[in-house]
């Protein structure tokens, strides 16, 4: 089917926009590939180094230089549920890389961290930015340059996305992310909710949230909600980086373990020695990236990713904003409902359709790009599909014509709403995003005072004292990637909710982040520039009459002209944000991150003068193998 002529006009102007930029990005990718193994560049003790603790029969084939080395860079640890599962896949990959002839090495950990954890506390403070700080974890597991494709082990918030910046630094080298899995189902979330609201009027102990909370998470695996983390798994899905089904298998079962074996051997197969290359650098480019943000909408995806894919896009070269995100919007129909944008968790929808299903519809409406690369080679189609067990191996099949369940994911003809629910709001106040799938609609427009507040435990207090039961605007302000790190604000959900719910009409304004797991209140998060960039949302004063509406498109305070113009911006003494558990450290990135819009990111774009790559000591500048598929491979600029 003809692409639809949004998507198409959104996806050449992301391709004119950022054209200059990608082509200095794939030429990096082309020059940093050589002919045979990446290790060959390394001299005798660099590669004398990178074996000497391996078994023999594996540097045999290391020392040889003929097989692919596979790497293999996790973000294993044993605290964070979703993560726990990766203990063992190492082991699992290094047997099933054997079997057909190569070799795997564990190159390298990178940290994970969990808001859930952290929430409402200094740590989440670190959140955002532990993003880049994977990135260059996964820059350091590579940087020995003894690896012709990766495996990535990642799966929740900052994680995969910290990941895949990594990755794209290394675009020459193809990669597979593999997942882990989420948990069983626990209580509903929907019961789960209520108790947080209970516990935040005070009309349940602490004990019985404890008890609420633990029955919801139980187990290994990702939370069931979707969330940043399961938003995560639906993009590596719907841009062709897993193994088609891969997403929401649960761990510990006979079909996580085969799809773990079967993304192993297919890494090799990708690899420049398995004959069938594809490095990550072509398969993330404009359409993938346009395919990302249309699976988003049709999931009701995490807000974060209004950053995360700005930054994953940035990484390739790739330049894309909040713009694209709303005109996209505006014709991809919502084809799902997952908490906290319905009652079902992400294993009712997996067994509904799950990823496949969601990626057929976009296909066949035309909302979505069919020519693009994957690591099973060229087009998306190949990726709607499900995985099966066929002895011990995995085997896929096309999946049912019909939905498993139409209160959970349907098809394109019979969306739960038009549009995709992401809104690009701009005004007096800047730009911002609001997510409005789970809200409804005599909530889309709030008219009201602004109720300032610098912190979430200035307006929590406010709450307790019982000083917000009225209508307001809540403007929470410094919560901006240079203020604080631009924490998550989840905190404020229950109390929010409670005022909704009492009849108040009640929104959020700040440049601080509200992710998917937010739901029904109305928020206008990601106000760009943030405050310490001069942004205007510093101008707003207790009393203000602020209008957000979703429905228009509108973020403006309704003051006068001259009185606007004649304020100064708010202040605030941040110094209690920026000392403590660990956040000194993290000074560097509050200093040098780009706005909300641009990802908050702390890397450049690759640059249009900058082309060449410096050549590895002892290779010749006839190693480089030329970029002779036209399909995916530019030539290095002359």
């Amino acid at each position: 089917m003809a692409v639809h002529p949004v998507v198409e006009q959104v996806t050449n102007r992301i391709i004119e926009r950022s054209r200059h930029s990608r082509q200095a990005y794939l030429a990096h990718v082309e020059a940093a590939r050589i002919k045979g193994v990446q290790r060959g560049a390394l001299s005798c003790t660099n590669l004398a180094h990178g074996f000497a603790a391996f078994p023999a029969n594996d540097k045999l084939k290391l020392r040889e230089q003929k097989q692919p080395s596979v790497a293999i860079v996790s973000s294993y640890n044993d605290m964070l549920s979703a993560h726990q599962p990766f203990e063992y896949f190492p082991k699992v990959i290094k047997e099933a890389v054997r079997e057909v002839g190569a070799v795997a090495q564990f190159a390298g950990g990178t940290p994970a961290m969990c808001d859930g954890v952290t929430q409402g506390q200094p740590g989440m403070e670190l959140s955002l930015f532990s993003r880049d700080a994977i990135a260059m974890a996964t820059a350091i597991a590579l940087s020995h340059n003894m690896f012709d494709a990766s495996l990535y082990l990642g799966i929740c918030d900052k994680i995969v996305p910290g990941l895949l910046i990594g990755a794209l630094h290394f675009g020459h080298v193809p990669g597979i992310f593999v997942p882990g899995g989420p948990m069983t189902t626990g209580i509903s979330n929907k019961e789960k909710a209520a108790i947080r609201q209970r516990y935040a009027k005070g009309e349940a102990t602490r004990e019985e949230l404890l008890e609420g909370e633990s029955g919801s998470y139980h187990g290994a695996g990702t939370c069931t909600f979707y969330g940043t983390a399961n938003s995560n798994q639906m993009l590596m899905e719907m841009m062709g980086l897993h193994l088609p089904g891969a997403a929401f298998i649960t761990p510990g079962t006979p079909l996580r373990d085969a799809l773990t074996r079967a993304a192993a051997q297919r890494a090799v197969a990708i690899s420049q020695q398995g004959g069938e290359y594809m490095p990550i650098g072509h398969i993330v480019d404009e359409k993938s990236i346009v395919n990302a943000i249309a699976a988003l909408h049709a999931t009701g995806g995490s807000t974060n990713h209004t950053l995360h894919l700005i930054a994953i896009a940035r990484a390739a070269g790739i330049v894309i904003d909040w713009t694209d995100f709303d005109e996209l919007s505006k014709v991809v129909p919502l084809l799902t409902r997952i908490y906290p944008n319905g009652d079902a968790d992400v294993n009712h929808f997996q067994a509904a359709g799950g990823p496949g299903f969601v990626i057929r519809e976009l296909l066949d409406a035309g909302l979505a790009h069919e020519d693009v690369n994957t690591i099973l080679g060229r087009g998306l189609r190949a990726h709607c599909k499900e995985p099966f067990l066929d002895g011990d191996k995995v085997v896929w099949k096309d999946l049912p014509a019909q939905s498993g369940d139409e209160a959970v994911v349907r098809p394109a003809s019979n969306p739960f709403r038009a549009d995709g629910g992401l809104i690009l709001v701009k005004g007096n106040l800047g730009r911002a995003v609001m997510k409005v799938s789970a809200v409804k609609e005599e909530h889309h427009i709030v008219e009201a005072p602004a109720l300032t507040f610098d912190s979430q435990e200035d307006f929590m207090h406010a709450y307790k004292a019982g000083k917000l039961n009225r209508d307001f605007v809540a403007v929470l302000r410094f919560q901006g990637p240079r203020a604080n790190g631009m924490p998550e604000l989840h905190a404020l959900t229950p109390a929010l909710a409670n005022l909704q719910d009492a009849g108040y009409h009640v929104a959020l304004v700040t440049d601080g982040r509200m992710s998917g797991a937010s739901g029904k209140v109305p928020a206008a998060i990601h106000v760009s520039p943030e405050i310490l960039a001069g942004g205007p949302l510093g101008l707003v004063r207790d009393g203000d009459i602020i209008r957000v509406d979703a429905t228009q498109g509108v973020l403006e305070a309704l003051v006068p002209a001259d009185v606007w113009a004649a304020r100064k911006q708010a202040t605030a003494d941040l110094t209690a944000s920026h000392i403590g558990m660990g956040r000194e450290l993290f000074a560097i990135f509050r200093n040098a991150t780009s706005a909300a819009e641009e990802g908050a990111a702390t890397f450049p774009l690759p640059s249009p003068k900058d082309t060449t790559v410096p050549l590895h000591e002892g290779v010749d500048s006839g190693d480089i193998m030329p970029g002779s598929d036209e399909d995916f491979l530019i030539r290095k600029n002359k």
